[in-house]
């Protein structure tokens, strides 16, 4: 995950270049929740004669973005939203991710201070799932593992909107919510899985 987030990170030189030849640039990140119920099965992942109920997503998420407005109005980005910590399904951990890429379309707004956003595009999911093992013995104790098993990919759809509001010129928290549309979501209980938070972000060059 941390791979992860330092490759996005290093798009930033890319995006400062581009924020030259283009009238804005913005990138951010955010904090919130997903939410989706838990399918309702018991399983036993691991074949140990052991059933325990499938979990549901909750928790903690973080979220990264950016995106470049070739016009006033329109443009195109991409985000990803990731739980950090693994949460629990029928005895294992488990972190989803979501990522999508976006058209975005900000609306005429006389108001400098809050500007409205409104993304739609496609993208994928990703659920990874561990095993949480303890050995112990008596002569070295007890140590812990976190094995990675397998994981499951899921086309999506993505719908968002937030509204920012500036600080500054340049600096702006947007509160926001999104819907992802999951094919086949077997996992859990449902393929809609609403999202909630808040972001803050950074607008390079002139809006």
């Amino acid at each position: 995950m941390l791979r992860k987030c330092l490759a996005l990170s290093s798009l930033l030189p890319f995006c400062l270049i581009v924020a030259h030849a283009q009238s804005e640039v913005d990138v951010s990140l955010g904090l919130g929740t997903a939410q989706a119920k838990s399918n309702g099965q018991t399983i036993d992942p691991l074949g140990t004669g052991t059933f325990s109920p499938t979990g549901s997503i909750n928790g903690l998420f973080m979220k990264i973005g950016a995106d470049v407005m070739f016009k006033p109005s329109f443009g195109a980005g991409f985000e990803t939203s990731f739980r950090p910590a693994q949460g629990d399904y029928a005895g294992l951990g488990y972190r989803p991710l979501f990522y999508d890429f976006n058209a975005v379309y900000k609306p005429p707004f006389k108001s400098k201070r809050f500007v409205p956003e409104f993304q739609a595009g496609l993208g994928a999911v990703n659920v990874k799932f561990y095993a949480n093992q303890q050995l112990c013995n008596s002569l070295s104790g007890c140590s812990s593992s976190n094995t990675f098993l397998t994981s499951a990919n899921h086309f999506q759809v993505h719908f968002g909107g937030g509204l920012r509001y500036y600080f500054s010129d340049h600096i702006f928290v947007r509160p926001e919510i999104d819907a992802h549309w999951v094919n086949n979501f077997t996992q859990f209980g449902n393929n809609w899985v609403p999202q909630y938070g808040v972001s803050v972000g950074y607008t390079l060059g002139e809006r």
